[in-house]
Order: C-alpha cells, then sequence, then structure tokens
C-alpha cells in the first residue's frame, strides 16, 4: 500500500512537470523572440539569453568535458543493457528478468524519443555554429541524457546490492556529481542558450519522477495482497 502511494504521487509529480515544461516550451518558443542567433537565427527570451551568452561565452574545454559525459551515459545505458542479457541467460527466460530493467529499458526509449522530438521540432537553435549548418538546441540532450541516465542508475544499483550501503551512497554521490558537472558545464560550454539548460533540467525532473513511479508500480505488484 506504501510503494502504491508513493507511485501515485511520483505520477502526480511527473504530470505537474511535463505541463510546466510544455508551458515553459511555448513561452520559449514565443517569449520576446529576436534574431540574435547565427545565421539571423531567432531565439525566445532574447535578453535573457543574450546577456547570458555574452557573459559566458564559449568554452570548447567545457564543451570536450560534457561531451565525454554523455558518451559514460551511453555506456552507462550499455552496462545495464548487459545486466539484463546477463539474467536472462542465468535465468534461460525473459519473463525472470526484473522487471525494473524493462522499466530502465522503457525508460531509455522515451528519453531517445524526447530527443528525436526535438530534433524535428526545432525550438531554439545553438548560440554558435559548431560543425556546418544551425543545429536544434532545445532541450540541451546532454542535460537530459545525464540527468536522467546518472539518477536512475543510482537507483538501480541501490537496488541490485541492497546488502552494499557504503556502494550505494557512492553512487548515489557519483551520480549528483556528474549531474551538476554535466548541467553546470554545459551552461559553461557556451553551446546552448540558458533556455535550452532549464528546459532539460524540467523535461529531465518530469521523466525521472514517471520513472520513479513506473518502478514503484512494479514494486506494488509484487507484494502479496495479504501484506498489503
Amino acid at each position: 500500500m506504501e510503494n502504491k502511494r508513493k507511485a501515485n504521487g511520483a505520477l502526480i509529480t511527473a504530470c505537474v512537470l511535463f505541463v510546466l515544461f510544455a508551458a515553459y516550451t511555448i513561452a520559449v518558443r514565443f517569449v520576446d523572440r529576436a534574431a540574435i542567433g547565427p545565421e539571423g537565427s531567432e531565439v525566445g527570451f532574447a535578453k535573457l539569453n543574450g546577456a547570458f551568452a555574452d557573459l559566458v561565452g564559449v568554452n570548447m574545454t567545457w564543451y570536450k568535458i560534457t561531451q565525454l559525459l554523455g558518451y559514460l551515459a551511453l555506456a552507462v545505458c550499455v552496462c545495464f543493457a548487459c545486466v539484463g542479457v546477463a539474467q536472462l541467460i542465468k535465468r534461460g527466460s525473459l519473463k525472470k528478468v526484473d522487471s525494473e530493467i524493462y522499466v530502465l529499458g522503457g525508460f531509455y526509449i522515451v528519453v531517445i524519443a524526447f530527443y528525436a522530438l526535438f530534433e524535428v521540432l526545432a525550438v531554439n537553435y545553438r548560440p554558435v555554429i559548431l560543425k556546418e549548418g544551425l543545429e536544434a538546441s532545445y532541450p540541451s540532450s546532454h542535460t537530459v541524457l545525464a540527468v536522467c541516465v546518472f539518477l536512475t542508475a543510482a537507483y538501480e544499483i541501490r537496488r541490485l546490492l541492497p546488502g552494499r550501503k557504503a556502494v550505494g551512497l557512492a553512487a548515489d554521490v557519483i551520480s549528483v556529481v556528474l549531474v551538476l558537472v554535466t548541467v553546470l558545464g554545459r551552461a559553461a560550454s557556451g553551446v546552448h542558450w540558458l533556455t535550452d539548460i532549464a528546459g532539460a533540467c524540467i523535461l529531465s525532473a518530469a521523466l525521472v519522477s514517471l520513472y520513479r513511479a513506473a518502478v514503484l508500480f512494479v514494486s506494488a505488484k509484487r507484494i502479496p495482497a495479504a501484506e498489503e
């Protein structure tokens, strides 16, 4: 019963955050929009974003660091895919693979879907041209990837190693540090507008809340009715 209550709370939180993200995105798309980007590209909250871009400039060192952290996040995804495959081989049945692994896999798919969506529906373009031509920059995909993957990884590590509290604590600390370095480093790199980073944080919070709700619902189903 407690898990169901927490799951409902997490689901409500996720819904509120998704609505907030949608409203914020609309504001970014239409409020104070001006052509301050490369090649005359228009940007919402132009005064705020322009001032922030002038303040931080472009720092390729931070850009490269956050790129590496993005690759690390992808490596974490591969590691948990390997955990699922290992469970399948050892237990000999898809039904015996942990439900949380399936939830995590579905979560990764949802994150990728949002990434693909905003590549097609470009809200803003980068404040700088890194390769050739304009690139969609809202929300910051690296920020979304880091927050979603590192925070859920910490949860999974605690779940898979319940008797090793020190390992769980270390996973929590490392995940938070990696998230902060990625978010702040991405902002400091100057390859995103400030609103790109903020939007990514809101979307990430919504997605992680949705993941937490799904995991809690799965846990609640495993508890016998008599115990509830």
